[in-house]
């Protein structure tokens, strides 16, 4: 009998921010980017994933948008997460973006394509052809908001200190 795949979840996190006066995308990028991957080594699973879409307000260029899809279980994305804040607390954006962030953090509950010509049945949510239990999706939907919180809580700290050093520096 072969081995049970892990269970996985599908989040989305679209982060918006904007230039500060004077600053480019390839500032933004320079200081944005991850130099380490979120992958977690004893930790892999089949299917998992994460991949980060960036796109520029076509009306506003000074605004980037930023789309993250990660598919993992809860344990690889808390681990994922705490990357995040360490990678953050080390590579502060505070010299290239304004203080204001934009920031959602989504579960995926379906999946549908709508690229057909004509008429389409109705059907329940589903992903990856298995139909969605509302009732775990729920109980992922909670345990995930407490995963983003505490990882919130702690970017929040990192840079709070930052600034109070910051502050103390220029006394």
């Amino acid at each position: 009998m072969p081995a049970e795949k892990p269970k996985l979840v599908r989040t989305v996190s679209i982060l918006t921010r904007r230039l500060k006066e004077g600053k480019t995308y390839d500032d933004f990028r320079r200081a944005w980017f991850h130099t380490t991957g979120f992958g977690i080594k004893g930790r892999e699973a089949e299917g998992s994933s994460a991949r980060l879409l960036t796109f520029i307000n076509i009306f506003d260029p000074r605004e980037i948008i930023v789309l993250g899809f990660a598919t993992t279980t809860l344990e690889q994305l808390e681990a994922a997460l705490e990357i995040d804040v360490k990678v953050r607390g080390e590579n502060p954006l505070d010299d290239v973006i304004e203080p204001e962030i934009g920031r959602s953090f989504a579960l995926q509950v379906a999946d549908d394509d709508f690229s057909a010509i004509g008429d389409i049945p109705y059907t329940p949510p589903v992903i990856g052809g298995k139909e969605t239990d509302m009732a775990a999706f729920e109980k992922d939907r909670i345990a995930i908001a407490g995963l983003y919180a505490a990882a919130a809580k702690k970017r929040d700290a990192v840079n709070e200190a930052r600034k109070k050093k910051r502050e103390a520096g220029s006394l």
